[in-house]
């Protein structure tokens, strides 16, 4: 009996690491106009570039409670035990949906082992959270080392981004219309991270070059305090160039050898519009 995981299609994860690790993954769901399509079977570049031609954002929803229920299933028909990671439950219902059908199944299979964990994040810090777990998993180690290891990397990890425009955190309601006005007509662009499940504001600048450079101190600052740096990744969201640049010219000097592009999804990045981020584990805690 190994411990398997269950994960949303949120971490963006690359399928290499998914089939080496055997995992199973549930998409959540893009809802545009009157389509509704998984996640996972979206065209990047044709979902922005239709993205950019509308004022109507497009809405998420969580996986369904049959496609989750099926993979539980799944693991737990080979012998296997159920360990699903997820998103923040304060950024999605997927988590909640997540355990509601955990205690269903386990209702009808008394013997069935099934943990459910919130990784309290998106994006590759949940990523990370998912390939440390899976990493213990595939060492043959039990449901709790996989959980803790899982806990340890979130506290060792930071998430910072910064949107090129406030207009799609305001259209989705992220921001109040005042605030994104406000920041428009000051040309103030947030440096935004993730903290205890919820997006929060660490800086404003005036430029995006600023706003970059503001995320390289933050980086360096954490660098320093966390004992160095284990692995780190560049996201981007509509905005490839930059943030091949960021990588190539900001990040790679300070952990050489360390790091690639990894695009963000319609789920997340229809929230956020055109952005770069960057994601990172120290060595040691950050919080």
């Amino acid at each position: 009996m190994a411990v398997k995981l269950l994960i949303d299609s949120t971490n963006y994860l690359s399928p290499e690491d998914i089939v080496r690790y055997d995992m199973r993954q549930v998409s959540l769901f893009i809802h545009d106009g009157d389509r509704q399509e998984r996640e996972l079977d979206l065209d990047l570049s044709e979902f922005y570039t239709r993205l950019a031609d509308t004022r109507e954002i497009p809405k998420s929803s969580q996986p369904s409670q049959v496609a989750i229920r099926i993979k539980m299933l799944e693991i737990l028909n080979q012998g296997d035990e159920v360990l699903g990671l997820t998103l923040s439950k304060d950024m999605s219902g997927t988590y909640d949906t997540f355990c509601m059908v955990a205690d269903q199944v386990k209702t009808e299979r008394p013997d069935a082992i099934i943990e459910v964990l919130d990784t309290r994040s998106n994006c590759m810090q949940e990523g990370f959270a998912i390939l440390s777990a899976a990493q213990v998993a595939a060492e043959g180690g039990t449901m709790e080392q996989c959980i803790v290891a899982a806990k340890e990397t979130i506290a060792r990890t930071r998430f910072v981004f910064a949107p090129h425009t406030l207009e799609y955190l305001e259209r989705g309601g992220r921001i109040g219309a005042a605030a994104a006005l406000l920041g428009s007509l000051l040309k103030l662009v947030p440096i935004l991270s993730v903290e205890e499940g919820a997006v929060v504001t660490l800086d404003k600048v005036r430029t995006y070059p600023k706003a970059l450079i503001a995320i390289v101190e933050q980086f360096k600052k954490d660098i320093q305090a966390g004992g160095g740096i284990r692995r780190a990744v560049v996201h981007t969201i509509a905005d490839s160039e930059h943030a091949q640049f960021f990588l190539k010219e900001f990040i790679m000097p300070l952990v050489d050898g360390i790091g690639e592009v990894i695009p963000i999804g319609p789920v997340i990045g229809a929230h956020v519009g055109p952005a770069v981020g960057l994601v990172y584990e120290t060595n040691n805690p950050l919080r």
